[in-house]
């Protein structure tokens, strides 16, 4: 039945090896034209499509990336290699939008778009937890100033060992010090107990039948050992600005180095990709909203106490410096 496709959508687990060697295969049985979409959150397409002896036609190659869960999370970002045909991106674009996704091409770089500023909210989140910030405070914080879930919530939804794995892969990936700052071993260590969120039933929260989550004396311990016990009473708006900076920075330099279009397409991307507190509009709408001068000045406040992790990338000080705004 693969004899007459016009694409082939190949969703194992992150596998370099083994993506090029289902290429290998599914080239084997599909026509010259058939387009061969990988929905890898993290290994770049350009690795994925390398010509040789698994890959004999990388130019039909091409990234789609789906957010989970698939039925319900409207994005998709539609991603080309160097190589990629005008075709092969066409037919992703097609079968996106008949599918109903919001459908964005985004340049492939580590972690694409919306990975890639989830990468740095994940590090914050666990240097919070290391500073002795409650679990449930951090989720009501984020909760509070407009997105759907918190972060705690966040990792065990979409399962820790992702999480992991993108935070662990964005720390490697060679971009500097807006990854650091925290802690990751906190996501791994949880991994490693088979914690891996709501579907083991334990992650951060321990879940019991459809409703019922409770943070249990397991993780409690566990935490107490990451963090040496500290309880820290931090303020709701520190707590919404630390992590909140560290997703627009991030957003903000994707829109610097041409990872996306525009900052409309930046907008779109992250409140359909991990609900951007919809009601601000996304990170460029809120950065209009608040000034970005002042937003500079929170963030280089943060840089002088905890860490050039917070610098602001050079677009936002431009904007800032020319009172310019992301959207006319």
């Amino acid at each position: 039945h693969f004899s007459g496709a016009d694409l082939v959508i190949e969703a194992v687990f992150e596998n370099l090896e083994l993506k090029r060697k289902i290429i290998q295969q599914v080239e084997s049985v599909t026509l010259d034209h058939c387009v061969f979409a990988t929905n890898t959150s993290a290994i770049p397409i350009g690795d994925i499509a390398a010509p040789g002896p698994e890959v004999r036609r990388p130019e039909n190659v091409v990234g789609m990336h789906y957010f989970s869960p698939v039925p319900s999370m409207p994005l998709l970002e539609i991603i080309p290699h160097s190589g990629t045909s005008e075709e092969a991106l066409a037919t992703a674009f097609a079968v996106g939008t008949r599918q109903g996704k919001t459908c964005m091409v985004v340049k492939d770089v580590p972690g694409f778009y919306v990975n890639r500023c989830l990468g740095p909210i994940l590090v914050e989140v666990s240097a919070l937890v290391k500073e002795g910030v409650p679990l449930e405070k951090l989720d009501k914080a984020m909760t509070n100033f407009g997105m759907p879930v918190g972060p705690i919530t966040l990792c065990d939804e979409v399962g820790v060992d992702v999480a992991a794995k993108v935070s662990t892969y964005l720390s490697n990936a060679d971009l500097g010090v807006r990854m650091g700052g925290g802690d990751v071993s906190l996501l791994s260590d949880m991994v490693k107990k088979g914690w891996l969120g709501r579907k083991s039933k334990q992650g951060f929260f321990t879940y019991t039948g459809k409703k019922g989550k409770k943070i249990g004396p397991e993780v409690t311990s566990f935490l107490k050992e990451f963090n040496g016990g500290k309880v820290l009473d931090m303020s709701e708006t520190d707590i919404q600005d630390r992590i909140a900076s560290r997703l627009v920075n991030e957003a903000a330099k994707c829109l610097e180095d041409e990872i996306i279009e525009n900052p409309a397409a930046g907008d779109i991307g992250l409140v359909f990709g991990i609900g951007f507190a919809p009601f601000k509009g996304g990170p460029f709408r809120y950065l209009d909203s608040v000034g970005v001068s002042s937003y500079v000045d929170r963030m280089n406040g943060f840089a002088d106490t905890l860490g050039e992790q917070f610098e602001p990338c050079q677009l936002l000080k431009d904007y800032a410096a020319s009172g310019k705004k992301f959207h006319g």
